[in-house]
């Protein structure tokens, strides 16, 4: 069953958030990842939102997990934690 990586991103700093995100596409698809949605126009229509939502598809709540617990991605999380806020929840799919 696939899995779902969804992030709800506000950028603080966008020349520090340029390093991480421009590592990530290729370290998700080690683990079997796709991205989805990455950052985009948007549009609000209820509710309030981020600037930046980022939706990335694993074949398995376990692979995304391997994902997000890899040293490699442990690395450059800091970066992000640094340069952003955010909201992020793997979710199973149907």
């Amino acid at each position: 069953m696939p899995a779902y990586l969804i992030a709800r991103i506000d950028v603080t700093d966008p020349e520090e958030y340029a390093i991480y995100a421009g590592q990530t596409v290729a370290l998700a698809e080690k683990f079997g990842g796709r991205f989805l949605v990455k950052g985009g126009p948007q549009e609000v229509v209820e509710g309030a939102a981020p600037s930046r939502h980022v939706i990335v598809e694993f074949p398995s709540r376990a692979a995304a997990e391997r994902w997000f617990n890899s040293p490699e991605y442990q690395r450059i999380l800091p970066i992000a934690l640094r340069a952003s806020k955010r909201d992020v929840v793997i979710v199973e799919g149907v």
